[in-house]
């Protein structure tokens, strides 16, 4: 992708340096494909089958057509993160080699709610609320995909018209023990935990969804593989091709512990400004930067390898391994020169100490006192309310530099002052 959020680097005829690949091409594979497959399989978890991603390639090369990759939109309404980009990136490759991103929107799906990962029956969506969720993705995404090789399908086109008859035709091909087979509903009927009927489809519509659009390769995080696989089951039983899994690994957030996620307040937006992207990848723990760097940025296998290593040596190397990580990651999406802009940016309030003069502003609410965790939350620096009121009893929140204890505080006590929550979250507010 060209422009200012940069490019994916191309296929030479040479495989990268350091190819971590979790699938090894056959030795027979011409040297364009090799380096394609090693390009597209450098950063993936799983590739299912084995040598199955070099297999779909000859098959398009030998038919002179693009591969369609599937990828299926959550439409939750959030804002897109590095940890959903890593997906987005993945697919942006097959583009840029010449291959079709067919975007599934879950108008229908988004009703049933994916239930990967839950404990509990999730709240589903309102047709209405699944397709006005999906229209605000459509901008973030396309700061990452090739607009020109897009196909964009809503699975209500075809799941909503389905006969019931139709439907049990597919709910036959897979039983109840594959279904269980499942980490998260083994889990949940262990624990004598509910799960519905509704849930257990959720995984067959998504396999119809392969039927509809004759995928060749889904994509996915690794928390997918199951019900990218119950697509294959689907496609074989229909006579079509099976598709390839290739599945990606999650990104574990800022935290260093948890999956990247808004809920837990460890996460990078690709929309943040720049200096909010900067500050935000320095505060990662050392040990993540090999993942970031060969997750989240374009750089290449040996340049991760030597970011990698210059972490691991701690000292000035890891600090200045993750300046390269993140300027990496916010030229992606913001350009060189902003990377450049954050970096001064992050120094003028670590090394410098000092309080830029052009901080974001906000204009305090009416009330009189001014609710403190509200306010932290309107201004990003916590996700919730709940989150905020943890920050403000651990001492986190001040006004300039002063702690600030308890909820509410009069306006007067706050116009013109700044808040900062450590050295990334500034802001400068007005009465």
């Amino acid at each position: 992708m060209a422009g200012r959020f940069g490019t994916l680097h191309g296929v030479t005829d040479s495989p990268p340096a350091t190819p971590l690949s979790p699938d090894d091409p056959p030795d027979d594979l011409p040297p364009k494909l090799r380096a394609a497959h090693d390009r597209l399989a450098y950063g993936a978890a799983q590739v299912l089958p084995a040598g199955g991603l070099a297999e779909r390639l000859r098959t398009a090369d030998r038919e002179g057509r693009p591969l369609r990759v599937k990828l299926g939109i959550d439409p939750s309404g959030s804002d897109l993160t590095l940890g959903h980009a890593v997906v987005l990136r993945k697919l942006r490759q097959f583009q840029d080699l010449g291959h079709l991103a067919v975007l599934i929107v879950g108008g229908f799906t988004g009703q049933v709610g994916d239930p990967t990962g839950r404990t509990n029956t999730r709240t589903t969506l309102s047709a209405e609320q699944a397709a006005e969720n999906a229209r605000t993705y459509f901008d973030q995404l396309m700061r990452i995909l090739d607009a020109d090789r897009v196909e964009v399908r809503n699975n209500a086109d075809w799941l909503a018209p389905m006969s019931l008859a139709e439907v049990m035709g597919y709910a036959g091909e897979i039983t109840v023990a594959r279904l269980l087979e499942r980490d998260d509903f083994a889990r949940r009927y262990r624990e004598n935990l509910p799960i519905t009927l509704l849930e257990f489809f959720y995984p067959v519509l998504q396999g119809m969804d392969s039927v509809a659009v004759h995928a060749d390769i889904e994509l996915g995080g690794t928390d997918q593989t199951f019900n990218n696989l119950v697509g294959r089951e689907l496609q074989r039983a229909r006579g079509q091709s099976p598709q390839v899994v290739l599945t990606v690994p999650l990104l574990v957030g800022t935290d260093g512990v948890q999956k990247m996620s808004k809920s837990l307040n460890n996460f990078v937006a690709i929309t943040a400004p720049p200096e909010e992207q900067f500050g935000k990848l320095m505060s990662i723990p050392d040990a993540l930067v090999r993942n970031y760097a060969q997750l989240c940025t374009d750089l290449s296998p040996t340049e991760v390898a030597t970011l990698a290593a210059d972490a691991a040596a701690g000292g000035p190397a890891a600090n200045a391994a993750k300046r390269r990580m993140a300027a990496a990651v916010v030229a992606l999406y913001h350009g060189p020169e902003a990377a450049e802009k954050a970096e001064a940016h992050f120094d003028a309030l670590f090394r410098d100490r000092l309080v830029p003069t052009d901080l974001p502003t906000h204009e305090l609410p009416p009330d009189d006192p001014v609710h403190l965790p509200a306010l932290l939350v309107a201004v990003n620096f916590a996700a919730t309310t709940s989150a905020a009121r943890r920050l403000i009893d651990g001492g986190g929140v001040r006004a300039d530099g002063e702690v600030l204890v308890g909820y509410n505080h009069p306006r007067a006590a706050l116009a013109g002052r700044v808040l900062s929550s450590g050295r990334r979250h500034l802001i400068r507010l007005l009465d």
